[in-house]
């Protein structure tokens, strides 16, 4: 939890189409709670958090997250009627630029990931997703910044899915040395990373950096596939950075990932060489 940041929820970005159904979880939390005779206080104070911030949830000026819906419920004893919008609000959590993506993830089958300037996101810690989220320019404020991060570790809800999508991963090995954070947060990740390597649907690989004569040096490439034999693309190096899903353009980058793939080491060697990274810390 970053400083100064209510954990009760993130503010609604202003336009946001997610907007109106914050709004009306607002004004039911208002109503069950007049309803039980509890004053903005009372609650405020049985559920731990802000008098401001109840109100801001009341206005429709602020997300609650599910666990705030949960504990209103059971203490205004609304019957379900709050707790029945927690998905909607999980959802609601996403920053809108993250939603789309979270929910693509959300559908693939099979998710092939090539990351060449920080650790994948769906690899991040969440002390290393903070302290990588603080470089951006121009800065998050802290309410920006946690809800960033609070998505970000939410999308990891993939690697729990049942059955889960086969996941491909190919870091450049210098990501594995760039310090985000501190030596600490740097270790961590790393020990992290070899944990994720060992679940069996997942195909962790590094791209040394004395491979030059890559496809990958163009930048980032991420494809995501699903049941009905569709996908949806894209990458830093062409298409204006902008995901696509003309089958023509996906060929394109199956084409890149797949030589990716084969001139990044074995998954066995690249776990040695995460180790060995690990080893300099």
């Amino acid at each position: 939890m970053g400083e100064g940041v209510d954990e009760a929820g993130w503010d609604v970005e202003p336009g946001d189409e997610i907007e109106p159904v914050v709004q009306a979880v607002g004004r039911l939390l208002k109503v069950c709670r007049e309803s039980a005779g509890v004053t903005v206080p009372e609650l405020a104070e049985a559920l731990g958090y802000g008098e401001d911030m109840i109100r801001k949830i009341e206005r429709g000026a602020r997300i609650p997250r599910p666990e705030f819906l949960d504990s209103a419920d059971t203490f205004l004893k609304a019957q379900g009627h709050l707790r029945a919008f927690r998905e909607d609000m999980r959802k609601a959590r996403y920053p809108k630029k993250v939603r789309a993506l979270a929910e693509l993830e959300e559908r693939a089958v099979e998710m092939l990931l090539y990351s060449n300037h920080n650790i994948h996101g769906l690899l991040q810690t969440e002390e290393y997703a903070r302290a990588l989220l603080r470089t951006w320019r121009p800065a998050y404020s802290p309410d920006q910044l946690e809800r960033m991060v609070g998505a970000r570790m939410a999308r990891k809800s993939v690697f729990d899915r049942s059955p889960a999508p086969e996941l491909s991963f190919v870091q450049e090995e210098v990501t594995l040395r760039r310090p985000v954070g501190d030596r600490m947060v740097l270790r961590r990740q790393l020990e992290h990373m070899l944990e994720v390597a060992q679940l069996p649907f997942v195909e962790l690989q590094v791209m040394p950096t004395s491979r030059a004569n890559h496809p990958g040096t163009a930048g980032l490439i991420e494809v995501l596939k699903f049941v009905d034999g569709t996908g949806v693309g894209r990458t830093d190096g062409d298409f204006s950075g902008r995901p696509v899903s003309n089958p023509r353009q996906l060929r394109v980058l199956d084409l890149r990932y797949g030589i990716i793939r084969a001139q990044a080491l074995p998954p066995e060697e690249s776990l040695d060489i995460i180790e060995k990274a690990l080893g300099e810390l």
